[in-house]
């Protein structure tokens, strides 16, 4: 059994995420905790502190919600849990994957656009824990994956063989072609991609990380996930 992380504020896209989390457990079952992160209410009065955590569900979230539910009903082996977490930090993260068994965190475009401080800084710790990561495109139309582009970190010092290994024990994924790290100079590759992509009928890319330092910026990074639209797969490298 696989157990998936799902971080959420229940937008249409958690649909996608509990779809695409079905479809890699390989009908041998599997737990979805979908996380909620608020900040720990300021307040010293105790009554003052349940009251603020008692924040209830939007029409569209409940039916987001049901939504998710009604497929795991409907998905035998597998089940679904809700996990309200109020407040945030490294060994708190490390040991929510840890008592979960986490083998995946999934990580819907709509969660990664929230502007809330405690969203941002979830999704750096995510980058910084040993568990795979799958980002999903911007396009949420596909739920399941098999063709892979991988992109070479030159430093990483990895060989294409070892990714392929680790995707037949863990994943479903092909690794059918690759290419070189081209962050900084991505409008002279992006032809090639598109080729690629083309060529090969790719539908999910698959790159290599590190831990970084937790950094808050007014302007984000674009990454290979927005650029391309692509369901990224994010290996942590020490894992590999």
């Amino acid at each position: 059994m696989k157990n998936f992380l799902i971080p959420t504020t229940l937008k249409d896209d958690t649909i996608c995420a509990v779809k695409s989390a079905v479809k890699q457990s390989k009908s041998s079952g599997c737990e979805i905790i979908l996380m909620m992160v608020s900040d720990t209410p300021d307040t010293f009065s105790s009554s003052g502190y349940l009251r603020e955590m008692r924040t209830g569900l939007t029409a569209s979230q409940e039916i987001v919600l049901e939504t998710c539910r009604y497929i795991i009903e409907h998905t035998p082996n597998c089940k679904i849990k809700i996990h309200n977490q109020y407040g945030l930090s490294s060994p708190v993260f490390k040991h929510i994957i840890d008592v979960f068994s986490v083998k995946l965190v999934i990580l819907t475009h709509s969660y990664k656009q929230e502007t809330k401080r405690i969203h941002q800084y979830l999704v750096q710790l995510a980058g910084n824990q040993k568990c795979p990561i799958l980002h999903l495109g911007s396009e949420q139309f596909k739920d399941d994956f098999n063709k892979a582009l991988y992109i070479e970190n030159a430093h990483a010092n990895m060989h294409v063989k070892d990714v392929q290994q680790f995707l037949n024990d863990n994943f479903s994924f092909e690794i059918v072609s690759q290419t070189s790290n081209f962050d900084d100079n991505y409008e002279k590759f992006a032809p090639y991609l598109t080729e690629a992509i083309s060529k090969y009928d790719i539908d999910l890319l698959v790159e290599t990380r590190k831990g970084e330092k937790i950094k808050f910026k007014k302007t984000k990074k674009e990454n290979v996930n927005d650029k391309l639209g692509l369901p990224v797969l994010s290996l942590y490298e020490e894992l590999v």
